[in-house]
């Protein structure tokens, strides 16, 4: 839980999904209390945040800014 509270509250905004089917969401690139680098899917509402996913993002994916996907 530290690891997503710290991700969140430092983290920057790497790509919003304004269309998504209940709420917004985005993606946003983090560090974890160990400083590894952590991608969050989040949404929110007026009263609270919703955490979708969260996950070390996978270098053969992503590249070495952590914010742009590797084309396939």
């Amino acid at each position: 839980m530290n690891d997503i509270v710290k991700a969140i509250s430092n983290g920057e905004i790497i790509k919003e999904y304004a269309d998504d089917k209940l709420l917004p969401s985005c993606l946003i690139l983090g560090k974890s209390v160990e400083d590894k680098p952590l991608h969050l899917v989040i949404s929110r509402d007026e009263e609270f945040i919703y955490l979708i996913t969260a996950y070390f993002p996978d270098s053969n994916q992503w590249e070495d800014d952590l914010k742009t996907r590797k084309e396939r």
